[in-house]
């Protein structure tokens, strides 16, 4: 790894250094932007509800009301409502998925569009329920910029997949959960150094604290990179074709990623948010009694429609039936499973087993916030795994592995013309 990395260094990738400068420098414009306020807009919103997530997201600027508010996450929703039209609700979205490149391309394009319709609803939305403040003509200006702030994310996040590495979206989504994680580890500070401990023990603690956090970082990228590998073969090569290598399909353990905890996060907190607008009393101490995820009962609930969608989104991202197919078409085979629907069913089992022990691990690191706060003395903002360190993760693999491809491409061409 680091062997590789230090090819960076050499005269023959400065583009790729290149790249990357430009790529932080887009972040750093993002973090900027997240600090500065929609200027008629003074006050910031104390408890934001199921709309939390995406204040991770967009560093709390959504909090603090800046101009990148909302961030990219109505593209997020965009896309999650086109995948679900996707699954023959719709023939146009079913027949862009069959289109392959120039259908992505296609796609790509519906979601901007729906990205800054949702941004402007999203947008005016807030400010009409959570800003009581603004009047009519402030609220649709500061729904203006917001939208216009989210335009401008999206823009970076296309300059940054064409100029920079790595996905410009994802890239962009990281950097402002790990601009809203500072707070962790300041709080944790406060509370061990400058708290009720005497400092001997308030540092041995935030040392704990700093290990444990580490142990949990290392377990999500094991679990994330972690996959079952079905040997395939092919009919139409022999067993010393391509170097005698074998063929795999893999399956990851955590194929539907962190969609699941944000679903479940999501449906949880819209029945105390509609409360808290309707203001019944009555109402806010049910759902705080029972349906919210830091109950007994919210929890248990929590962990059901983790796993539940945990099922059905990894089912609508890998159908058995079109991965068998896919694979008839190719030539290709399971030894010792007959092909078509055998073979459907073997993949279905496959991904169903691995699938209980990726809502498992799901569980464990949604619900560990809320066991940390609960089982110890901590401020809310101080919290061990999540969903933010779900992403964060997924998005830091996801670039490693596309500079170093770009890294061994490069050193393969080098090597080619030294033999020349």
């Amino acid at each position: 790894m680091f062997r590789g990395f230090s090819q960076l260094f050499s005269k023959s990738n400065k583009d790729l250094r290149k790249r990357i400068y430009f790529t932080l420098l887009c972040l750093g414009l993002f973090c900027l932007g997240t600090t500065v306020m929609v200027p008629w807009a003074s006050d910031t919103i104390d408890n934001l509800g199921f709309l939390e997530i995406f204040n991770l997201m967009s560093g709390g600027g959504l909090q603090n009301l800046s101009i990148f508010a909302l961030g990219v996450s109505p593209y997020i929703t965009a896309s999650i409502i086109t995948q679900f039209l996707q699954m023959d609700i719709i023939p146009y979205f079913s027949e862009l998925k069959d289109q392959g490149y120039v259908g992505r391309q296609k796609m790509n394009k519906i979601n901007r569009y729906l990205a800054i319709i949702f941004a402007f609803i999203q947008a005016y939305a807030i400010c009409m329920f959570y800003i009581s403040s603004l009047g009519t003509m402030e609220i649709i200006k500061t729904a203006l910029v917001m939208t216009a702030g989210t335009a401008f994310c999206l823009w970076l996040g296309d300059e940054i997949t064409k100029k920079g590495v790595g996905n410009g979206t994802s890239m962009i989504i990281m950097a402002g959960i790990m601009l809203s994680m500072r707070s962790i580890f300041t709080g944790a500070y406060n509370a061990f150094i400058h708290g009720s401990y005497s400092l001997g023990i308030g540092i041995v603690l935030f040392i704990v604290f700093i290990l444990v956090y580490l142990l949990v970082l290392v377990g999500i990228i094991y679990i994330q990179l972690a996959e079952r590998r079905i040997p395939i073969q092919y009919s139409n090569r022999t067993t010393s074709a391509y170097g005698a290598q074998q063929s795999y399909l893999p399956i990851k353990i955590n194929a539907a990623g962190v969609i699941p905890v944000i679903f479940a996060q999501i449906l949880l907190t819209v029945p105390s948010t509609i409360a808290a607008l309707t203001k019944s009393e009555s109402a806010m101490n049910f759902i705080n009694k029972y349906i919210i995820y830091s109950s007994n009962t919210g929890m248990i609930l929590y962990v059901l429609l983790i796993i539940f969608f945990g099922y059905f989104y990894t089912f609508m991202i890998m159908n058995p039936e079109e991965m068998s197919k896919n694979l008839n078409e190719r030539g290709g085979y399971i030894p010792g499973i007959r092909p078509g629907n055998d073979t459907s069913k073997f993949i279905g089992s496959s991904i169903s087993k691995l699938t209980i022990v990726g809502s498992i691990f799901l569980t464990i690191i949604a619900i560990l916030p809320v066991l940390v706060s609960r089982f110890t003395s901590l401020p809310s903002t101080v919290t061990i795994g999540g969903t933010g360190l779900l992403i964060v993760v997924g998005v830091a693999i996801e670039t490693y592995k596309q500079i170093e491809s770009s890294l061994y491409a490069r050193s393969y061409k080098e090597k080619r013309r030294r033999i020349r």
